[in-house]
């Protein structure tokens, strides 16, 4: 039995109005109409079994979506639970009737070990009335190309595709499901769809109870997090977003959940962020350890582990799969339109093959803490020093050779700051590391060279006329990139020349709060957009050099330009205040985090 066969378009419109359920194994978008838009299984980088955010050009598609219709719909309301990443949607017709949607992928604790199965859970009751809803429910497989074969069962159906097979339990009528058929709610009904399996009991009571866990799961997460005082509930909604960008069998950590959604409009900057870069982890871990939540970089050390024992004559690629896949061979889906028609659509990142030799610092500064941490369940031994030590010595080597830099410049080399930056970073944090451990001959080691490398970054980047340290030894142009020299402790902050370059900055890179990422043209042009991590590490920079009350400010401004969720994107138009980029971006959560620890009132003034 099959489904119908045209394809109805949804009069709702594409963008980035969604929210993200997940549970670190699987992720899904939610529009503020309670339509899933994306979600890949069985992981992040898998083929997306609902795409329609990808084919938007005329408006959100009915194929490759999971939508629940109110019929007269009049308007929406959307919010997470708080503390959790359960999801709660409300729509209301004309008449006043209104049906509530709570969405969510099941984690929690079972018999010692995580259960976070490739399953998403759909509850929808009435609020008020005799709701008349219908439900559309079609996932598709080879990126929108292969429409399933469904079988039914007594209470399911199975959606049969190419290499998944995807079961549906519902207590919804079957027919009404199948057929598309408007009904009035007059009871709850749950969907749970997820691997072809059996389930543990009755679809309600099993939807209920994983929905309880669930919610015990996160508020006991989140408890734990040492929050500062001010901007609480950004932090926490940042936080666990960062959390369910983490693929947790593996450990790696996923740049953003989406391909393909455009950094400007119309640009072709549209790119695959589902992979690990080790420069994102670190600063995602970096983050979370801030709030000492140390499991997540716990997690994460153990798939860096198997990419420094596994980097073949020292190498390591900027990015890597999150099973460790070392080939991300960059192609296009034809078939699908792009995010509101502005393709491409791109799967695999061609910047696997780049050197971009910051990675090596990023690799020191991911794994620096766990030498130091006495909570660690497993700390690291002389075997993880050497191994690390290795990583400092492809430092030492490229420090000030050419290469593709942090930006993923894809058609020009320069020895970029950024990247000497982070060299000189991973042989500063080996000679503290070596310290600690009692090694002193390692120590002088490191620090000799650590020294030699700021040396040249302070005389070869530092570009007088423009009284700025440049995105390049010998360059001219400036790029955000070095307001990083602070945040890792390469210069006092209130040196006269990272004052000096901080104001250079501004001056050339910003529009009001927001921040561009370099002024030189790129391979597409000039950028169009701002990039929300830099305008982070402006207000960080700003605190650290005594512009504080400006910085909350700026911070307080980046905040309003959050979605109706409390998450970002990549990029944000400064004109409109429109989020574009992938989704969400674990650097722009990052910034929100490291932005309230930074400028928060501490504790004490209040109790």
């Amino acid at each position: 039995m099959t489904g119908p066969t045209t394809t109805v378009r949804a009069a709702q419109p594409a963008g980035l109005d969604v929210a993200m359920i997940g549970n670190c194994a699987i992720s899904a978008l939610i529009n503020s109409r309670g339509t899933v838009v994306w979600c890949c299984m069985p992981r992040f980088d898998g083929d997306p079994v609902f795409h329609a955010l990808l084919d938007s050009k005329d408006g959100l598609p009915d194929d490759g979506s999971f939508g629940i219709e109110l019929e007269g719909f009049a308007k929406s309301e959307q919010a997470y639970d708080p503390g959790t990443a359960i999801l709660r949607t409300r729509l209301w017709n004309s008449q006043g009737e209104g049906i509530e949607i709570v969405d969510f992928a099941p984690r929690f604790f079972t018999r010692d070990r995580p259960f976070r199965p490739a399953q998403i859970i759909r509850r929808v009751k009435p609020l008020n009335g005799h709701p008349r809803v219908r439900f559309i429910i079609r996932p598709r497989g080879d990126w929108g190309s292969i429409k399933p074969s469904i079988t039914r069962g007594s209470n399911h159906l199975r959606f049969v595709m190419p290499g998944t097979t995807l079961r549906l339990y519902t207590n919804a009528p079957l027919t009404y499901v199948l057929d598309e058929t408007p009904f009035s709610l007059r009871t709850p009904v749950s969907f749970l769809l997820g691997p072809d399996e059996t389930l543990p009991a009755g679809i309600e009571d099993t939807a209920r109870e994983f929905e309880e866990q669930t919610a015990w799961y996160w508020h006991h997460w989140t408890r734990r997090l040492a929050l500062p005082l001010e901007w609480q509930d950004a932090v926490i909604r940042s936080a666990i977003t960062l959390k369910l960008c983490q693929f947790e069998e593996t450990g790696a950590i996923v740049a953003a959940m989406t391909t393909s959604v455009p950094e400007a409009p119309n640009t072709q900057r549209n790119w695959d962020y589902r992979f690990c870069w080790l420069r994102d982890a670190f600063f995602v871990v970096r983050a979370l350890n801030s709030l000492s939540e140390v499991g997540t970089m716990e997690d994460y050390l153990r798939w860096l582990n198997d990419v420094v024992r596994g980097a073949a004559g020292g190498h390591v690629q900027p990015l890597y799969g999150i099973g460790l896949e070392k080939q991300l061979t960059e192609g296009f889906v034809p078939d699908i339109s792009g995010y509101r028609g502005m393709g491409p659509v791109r799967v695999g990142n061609q910047a696997y093959e780049h050197f971009q030799y910051d990675v090596y610092g990023n690799i020191v500064l991911g794994a620096a803490q766990s030498f130091h941490d006495h909570r660690l369940f497993k700390r690291p031994d002389d075997a993880d020093f050497v191994a690390l030590e290795g990583m400092g010595e492809q430092a030492w080597r490229f420090h000030d050779q050419p290469d593709a830099g942090m930006w993923e410049l894809r058609t020009r080399a320069r020895v970029h700051t950024s990247s000497s930056l982070m060299c000189w970073a991973a042989c500063d944090r080996l000679a503290k590391i070596a310290s600690v451990r009692g090694l002193v001959q390692r120590h002088v080691y490191w620090r000799e060279r650590a020294n030699i490398i700021r040396e040249k970054i302070l005389t070869q980047s530092w570009n007088d006329k423009r009284k700025a340290f440049a995105e390049s030894f010998g360059g001219k142009d400036l790029d955000a990139s070095i307001l990083l020299m602070a945040e890792v402790g390469f210069i006092d902050p209130k040196d006269p020349r990272f004052v000096s370059t901080v104001e250079a900055l501004e001056a050339t890179l910003c529009d009001g709060p927001f921040m561009r990422r370099y002024e030189a043209p790129d391979d597409f042009g000039k950028p169009e957009t701002a990039f929300n991590v830099c305008s982070f590490w402006r207000i960080d920079a700003l605190a650290r050099i005594g512009r504080t009350q400006q910085a909350r400010e700026i911070f307080e401004s980046l905040l309003a330009n959050r979605n109706h969720v409390g998450l970002l994107s990549e990029d944000l138009k400064p004109e409109t205040g429109e989020l574009w980029g992938n989704f969400p971006q674990t650097y722009s959560m990052v910034g929100i985090i490291n932005g309230a620890v930074r400028l928060s009132k501490p504790w004490d003034l209040m109790v």
